[in-house]
């Protein structure tokens, strides 16, 4: 969910676009639109052995951290990127929620003398409540169906530690050959999504009922 969070915290920092509001929507639009194989190449020379954030650790005199290698940190590294990943979407989702709310609630919240935070919980929480519901099944979806970024930074491993479904029927059918073993395991995993997708349709249903 780190994901989410991470989208719901960039809209509300960003609900008043300016200049710098504009730049780092850019931005978070072109992290989003790279492809998941360039952004996983990324992050991988980033962690790897020799990358800069271990370089940066020697630097310092630290040891360095087997980011893609041991089997923690590389499923913690995995989910890191993901999240990552999805948060520009869930951000830019998040923003056009909040941008629906009318001036006047804030303003009168702000006559009453309501504090940011205040507004955070009594106003913007609220409203973006059935988006959250929605983007909480779609993040779900996301790291669930995770291949790109788990073929280029780790391939399964170490060991299966970073292993998902749709990757496994990967390995089973086109790298053991065993495409029986292969097929099932696929159709798990497109029942899996098709679960997500009831449930996020029936999000979307209830969200159209409230509004």
């Amino acid at each position: 969910m780190l994901g989410l969070v991470g989208g719901l915290v960039a809209a509300v920092a960003l609900r008043r676009s300016g200049r710098l509001g504009g730049i780092l929507l850019g931005l978070m639009v072109f992290v989003w639109a790279l492809p998941p194989v360039v952004n996983g190449s990324v992050w991988k020379f980033l962690l790897g052995d020799a990358g800069l954030f271990n370089t940066m650790l020697h630097t310092v005199g630290l040891p360095s951290i087997p980011f893609l290698f041991d089997e923690h940190f590389a499923l913690v590294s995995i989910a890191l990127v993901n999240s990552w990943a999805i948060i520009p979407f869930n951000a830019l989702v998040f923003r056009a929620s909040i941008l629906g709310i009318p001036d006047e609630i804030f303003e009168a919240a702000q006559i009453d003398g309501a504090r940011p935070w205040q507004e955070l919980r009594y106003v913007l929480l609220p409203a973006v409540r059935p988006t959250s519901l929605v983007l909480a099944v779609l993040t779900i979806v996301y790291a669930f169906r995770s291949f790109d970024f788990i073929y280029v930074m780790t391939y399964g491993g170490p060991g299966k530690a970073t292993n998902t479904l749709p990757f496994l029927g990967y390995l089973q059918a086109f790298v053991r050959n065993d495409y029986g073993l292969g097929s099932s395991t696929a159709v798990l995993a497109a029942i899996f999504v098709l679960v997500l997708a009831i449930v996020y349709a029936r999000s979307v249903r209830r969200e159209e009922l409230e509004s």
